[in-house]
C-alpha cells in the first residue's frame, strides 16, 4: 500500500523487507508447496485462525509467516489470506502445513482517489475471500495485520457467530502519514479514527514493542492484560551467517550493508547523501550495497547517477535470500538510515536485528526504539548534524576492527540471549489462549 508501507522491517516492519528468510528454497512465490500437508495439519474446529495481511503476499511478509508456523507448530490450524503481489501469484496453494489464499490487488495508488479505490479494491476481496473461507474450513480468531487499520472491518460480521478477533499492530499509521506528508488534516483524523475502531472491536492486540503497547492502552485504551509484545526478531534456526565473499566489495576494502524497504520514511536518499560525503572526505575504499525494493527504488538509483556515485552505490532490489545473507556476512558495517519522525522513533526495525544476528555493528540516527534493540551494538549519529555526522561514524567503525568485533559480538549476543524470534513465540501463544479461553 503505498501510503501506509513502512518499512520490513519496521515493526512489521513495517515493513516487510526483501527476502523472505524464513521461507528459504522456495518456489515461484517463495514457498515448496504440499499436497498432503492439510490433511496432516487438520485440528480441532477449536484451533482454527485465520490471518490476513494486506500489505505484503504470504510468505514474504517474514514476520506474519512466523506467526503462522509458529502457531502451526503449537496445534493450530491455520490459513493465511494475502494479495497477489510480485512473484506470489498463486491464488491458493499449501505451504509447509499452512492454507495460503491469494487475491487480486489494484494497482498501488498514488493519489487520494487512488488510495481510495486501492483500499476499497482490497477490502471488497478480503471480505470475499474470508466469508469463503469460513464457509469453506471454518475459523474460531481472524488475526487482522496492519497496515491499513481498516481488517477489523472484514472481521465484524463473523464476530457475530462468535469468532474473536486479534489486532496485530505491525505500524503506527496516523505518525506514518505524518512522516511521509509532514502535515495531518481530514486523512490523519479518518486514520486516527480507524486505529482506535481496530483497538475496540479487538478481543487482543499484539504490538512489536513497549511503545506500541503504551499506545495501545493510552490511545486506544485497551486493557493492559490485553496488550502483548510480541517482538519481530530473527529466527536463528534460518538466519545464519556464511563466509564472506569478497567479491561482493567490488574492489574496494571495505563495505557497507543495508537491507529493507525503499519508501520515503526509510531515509535511502540520506544514505546516497552519507556516500557522497564519505567520497568528500577523500575516502573512496568505501562501497554501498542496499537491498530491497519500494517505490522509490528507481528515483534513488537516479539519484545515485546524477551524484556520480555509480562505482560507489549499488541498489540490488529484490535478491534471493542466499545472496541477501552473503551481503551482510560481507558487510563491514550495517546501516538503518531511517529518517528522524514521530514514527520511526517509536517502530522496531526488523534489520536492526538481522544485522546483530549477523554480529555486524551498526550506525543509525538515535531513535528510541532503535537504541533499545541495539543498545551497545551501535553508533547512534546526531539528529541535528545529519549526514556528515552518520559519514563520520562509519569511518570511525571501518578504522577500528577490534571496535567492529567487540560491538558484533554484543549484538549477537543480545539477539540470541533476548531478541531472537524464540524468545516471542511464548507471547504470541499467551494471547491467543486468552482470546480462546477468554
Amino acid at each position: 500500500m503505498a501510503l501506509t508501507t513502512a518499512s520490513a522491517g519496521k515493526s512489521s516492519g513495517t515493513q516487510v523487507e526483501p527476502g523472505s528468510i524464513d521461507a528459504r528454497d522456495r518456489s515461484e512465490c517463495g514457498a515448496k508447496s504440499s499436497s498432503n500437508a492439510e490433511s496432516t495439519y487438520r485440528l480441532s474446529a477449536k484451533k482454527r485462525v485465520l490471518i490476513i495481511v494486506e500489505n505484503q503476499p504470504a510468505p514474504i511478509d517474514r514476520r506474519v509467516w512466523r506467526e503462522a508456523t509458529s502457531l502451526r507448530d503449537s496445534g493450530y490450524e491455520v490459513t493465511v489470506l494475502s494479495p497477489k503481489l510480485g512473484t506470489c501469484t498463486r491464488g491458493y496453494e499449501v505451504i509447509d502445513g499452512v492454507r495460503i489464499y491469494r487475491h487480486p490487488m489494484p494497482v498501488e495508488g498514488r493519489t487520494a482517489r487512488g488510495f481510495l479505490f486501492e483500499y476499497s479494491c482490497a477490502f471488497f476481496f478480503e471480505f470475499l475471500y474470508t466469508l469463503w473461507i469460513y464457509l469453506r474450513h471454518g475459523f474460531d480468531v481472524i488475526q487482522g495485520c496492519n497496515p491499513p487499520d481498516d481488517i477489523f472491518l472484514v472481521a465484524l460480521p463473523f464476530k457475530l457467530f462468535g469468532v474473536k478477533y486479534i489486532f496485530d499492530h505491525h505500524d503506527a499509521n496516523p505518525e506514518l502519514y505524518v512522516s511521509k506528508y509532514e502535515r495531518q488534516g481530514t486523512f490523519y483524523k479518518i486514520l486516527i479514527g480507524l486505529e482506535k475502531l481496530s483497538y475496540r472491536y479487538s478481543n487482543v492486540v499484539m504490538v512489536t514493542n513497549a511503545s506500541y503497547q503504551n499506545m495501545a492502552i493510552a490511545r486506544g485504551g485497551v486493557r493492559p492484560d490485553n496488550v502483548f509484545i510480541v517482538r519481530n526478531g530473527p529466527d536463528l534456526r534460518t538466519f545464519k551467517s556464511v563466509a564472506p565473499n569478497p567479491a561482493r566489495k567490488h574492489g574496494k576494502p571495505y563495505l557497507v550493508g543495508y537491507v529493507g524497504n525503499m519508501n520515503f520514511q526509510d531515509g535511502l536518499d540520506i544514505l546516497i547523501e552519507v556516500a557522497k560525503q564519505v567520497k568528500v572526505m577523500g575516502r573512496n575504499d568505501v562501497y554501498f550495497t542496499c537491498v530491497g525494493k519500494g517505490p522509490e527504488l528507481k528515483a534513488l538509483r537516479q539519484m545515485v547517477v546524477d551524484l556520480g556515485l555509480a562505482g560507489t552505490v549499488e541498489f540490488t532490489g529484490r535478491i534471493s535470500d542466499e545472496e541477501l545473507i552473503e551481503i551482510l556476512s560481507t558487510a563491514d558495517v550495517c546501516v538503518n538510515p531511517d529518517r528522524p519522525s514521530e514514527m520511526n522513533d517509536v517502530s522496531t526495525m526488523i534489520k536492526i536485528m538481522e544485522y546483530m544476528a549477523m554480529g555486524k555493528p551498526i550506525v543509525q540516527f538515535d531513535l528510541k526504539e532503535g537504541r533499545f534493540s541495539a543498545q551497545g551494538a551501535s553508533l547512534y549519529a546526531n539528529k541535528g548534524e545529519g549526514v556528515r555526522d552518520f559519514a563520520e561514524k562509519i569511518l570511525w567503525l571501518l578504522d577500528r576492527p577490534e571496535e567492529r568485533r567487540k560491538m558484533g559480538e554484543l549484538g549477537k549476543t543480545r539477539v540470541r540471549e533476548e531478541l531472537a524470534w524464540q524468545y516471542s513465540v511464548p507471547n504470541l501463544l499467551a494471547a491467543y489462549r486468552q482470546v480462546i479461553e477468554g
